[in-house]
């Protein structure tokens, strides 16, 4: 038993949450949505629903599908834009208390430059550049698939919003997740996020037709807790290992004094108890978010933050950063 309480807070590339415990993009809107649902003041941090450059209506016919431990989802960043969120949304959000990390999707280049710069010049507190997302036609999942795209993205983003901290969210759809990892870092990013959805399907038996007019959807849920824990895992195992790992051609010497073994992981994927946060943290990432389990039980989050506290008690951990096992096998 330690002689204080433990400190959970996290320094997130600059950043400072009250704990690891982070709202993910796309399962708690704006914050509004789950006020007297549970104690939203009390989470380190909100990302906000996938914004976009201009309005998006999201995409036409079903959008959700419940499948055995877990759902998909083919929403399509549905979102009233940039500018209408900074008018409308941020101001409320801004007064909950949690730090607010602005989710940052395009369909272009151009458009996810011209994002960057409006939140640049906003109170958000981050930028997590989402170059994963499944369920849009253009961008979105495309610009995380291939190293050269992600880093050309990611360093026109970290140059468009020099004032604010850049995550990038990365896609477990990638054939060589570490060399994008890689590629992003050394254009600029100062944290990572990982994994969005997988890109998946149902057909409808009985109707004999697809079930999401998309053809393809994001599935998440507990059914992909143990895949994306692999990953987050090998990434912060990588980087932590003083960049032996990681692929040369993305880094100058200087990126890599600077930057491997520095970077942040903030791991997510089918976080649906106490214990199953615990193994992320365990796993090396910095700080977790929950998504898809908050629409089931939305005190969760609240729950893990207490049962983070107890587990640090129990072990006799003082600081957050001490859970990390990736370094020491």
């Amino acid at each position: 038993m330690t002689a204080k309480e433990p400190d959970i807070s996290v320094n997130l590339a600059g950043i400072l949450l009250r704990n690891p415990v982070i709202a993910a993009s796309g399962t708690f809107g704006y914050g509004r949505e789950y006020e007297g649902l549970l104690d939203i003041a009390a989470l380190g941090g909100i990302c906000t629903k996938g914004l976009t450059l201009n309005p998006r209506p999201g995409n036409s016919g079903r959008r959700i599908h419940e499948t055995p431990s877990g759902m998909m989802n083919s929403i399509g960043l549905e979102n009233p834009g940039i500018e209408a969120f900074i008018e409308k949304e941020l101001p409320r959000l801004r007064g909950l208390g949690p730090a607010v990390i602005a989710n940052l999707s395009g369909g272009t280049e151009e458009e996810y430059v011209e994002g960057a710069r409006l939140l640049n010049a906003s109170v958000v507190d981050m930028i997590e550049l989402n170059i994963s997302c499944p369920n849009v036609k253009a961008g979105g999942m495309a610009f995380g698939l291939d190293p050269q795209a992600a880093a050309s993205v990611t360093g026109k983003v970290r140059r468009a919003a020099p004032d604010k901290p850049l995550m990038v969210k990365l896609t477990p759809n990638a054939p060589d997740l570490i060399s994008v990892a890689a590629a992003c870092i050394s254009a600029g990013a100062d944290a990572l996020s990982l994994v969005n959805t997988f890109k998946a399907m149902a057909i409808d038996i009985y109707k004999r037709k697809l079930v999401f007019d998309n053809v393809f959807a994001g599935l998440s849920g507990p059914c992909i807790r143990p895949i994306a824990l692999r990953m987050v895992w090998e990434l912060t195992g990588t980087f932590a290992s003083g960049g032996a790992n990681v692929p040369g051609a993305f880094f100058s010497t200087e990126k890599k004094a600077n930057s491997c073994g520095k970077i942040p992981v903030v791991g997510m994927g089918g976080i649906a108890s106490v214990s199953d946060a615990l193994e992320f943290l365990l796993a090396g990432a910095a700080a977790i978010q929950v998504g898809s389990a908050t629409f089931a039980h939305p005190p969760l989050m609240n729950e893990i933050i207490a049962g983070i506290g107890d587990y640090m008690r129990e072990k006799g951990f003082a600081r957050i950063e001490e859970l990390g096992i990736s370094n020491k096998l």
